[in-house]
């Protein structure tokens, strides 16, 4: 897919300040028709910032945003009725039923009582709510109330959908529920942009990418470019009996390309961890435990800002 007709949303020297804060720091980036597109980094990477801005609810500081073709400076309402909004956190009227929340977010867009409630019938099918229809949200299971969060967010069958932090708070079953129905969502057409600071999800979801930490930019790529350009095809992961590793980078260094020193094991990068292992305990180290594994987006961001995502 390529071209400038394929692109929806395109910024140049984003930028977001809150007085002398910079949030945002002048990023590049463009999103085509169709793709996942994920903002990746810990919290205060600048990732919410940018969503907030993309969504037409924050103005920009400075540099150029377009959506569309259009500027949210001055074409913010028709900006924001081709948009679909998923927030952080649920903003869920608990006191309604489950298709009394679609109704009503409905006719905020215009949209007829007969159109509202066959889309709410849609949706609800979509997000395996059906059998709740008729029940209050508030004793709702988290994934049940995320779910309906992204059904709510699609009443106006938007082009871009916006995922701020899609899965935070759920455990594993529902994170994967969630997945299932944003991969469906792809498939169907829609845009979709997301912020995570989940490796996995990013590596699960997204076409392509970009990390972000302090407002910048500081890698761009599919999740697979990611880790060819910044990784090893393999990492070694060694576990000892101590509780400070550093005293044990001296025992593998020059095996691999690296070594990384974690606060519960080392991660040696190689293209062949097998071999690393080898050389390992050719050197005569013993190890508790050692474990082979493929490089993951997690393994790009040590590389590149020498922490784990999640601070």
């Amino acid at each position: 897919m390529s071209g400038d007709d394929e692109i929806l949303l395109r910024a140049r020297g984003l930028t977001k300040t809150f007085g002398d804060f910079t949030a945002v720091d002048g990023i590049d980036f463009a999103v085509r028709k169709g793709e996942c597109f994920g903002f990746l980094g810990p919290n205060g990477a600048g990732k919410s910032s940018t969503m907030r801005m993309v969504g037409c609810v924050s103005p920009v500081t400075s540099g150029e945003l377009r959506l569309f073709d259009l500027d949210p400076a001055t074409d913010g309402p028709a900006i924001r009725a081709r948009l679909g909004s998923c927030p952080q956190r649920d903003t869920l009227d608990e006191e309604l039923t489950v298709q009394e929340n679609l109704w009503i977010y409905g006719r905020y867009f215009g949209l007829s009582r007969k159109e509202v409630r066959s889309r709410a019938t849609e949706l609800l099918d979509f997000a395996q709510l059906t059998e709740r229809a008729g029940d209050k949200v508030e004793p709702l299971s988290g994934g049940m109330k995320r779910r309906l969060t992204i059904a709510r967010s699609l009443i106006n069958s938007p082009e871009i959908l916006l995922l701020d932090e899609p899965t935070t708070g759920l455990d594993p079953q529902a994170r994967h529920v969630l997945w299932d129905r944003l991969f469906r969502l792809k498939r169907s057409g829609v845009t979709l942009v997301l912020t995570t600071h989940y490796m996995d999800e990013a590596e699960q979801l997204c076409d392509r990418l970009v990390v972000m930490d302090h407002g910048r930019i500081v890698a761009e790529g599919s999740p697979r470019q990611l880790i060819d350009q910044h990784s090893t095809r393999e990492v070694l992961e060694l576990r000892f009996d101590a509780d400070d590793h550093h005293g044990h980078a001296d025992a593998v260094a020059g095996i691999g390309d690296r070594v990384e020193v974690l606060p519960d094991r080392l991660l040696v990068y190689a293209d062949d961890g097998d071999a690393a292992a080898a050389q390992v305990h050719a050197r005569g180290v013993q190890p508790l435990s050692s474990l082979v594994r493929r490089s993951t987006l997690e393994d790009v961001f040590l590389t590149l800002t020498g922490r784990t995502l999640v601070d």
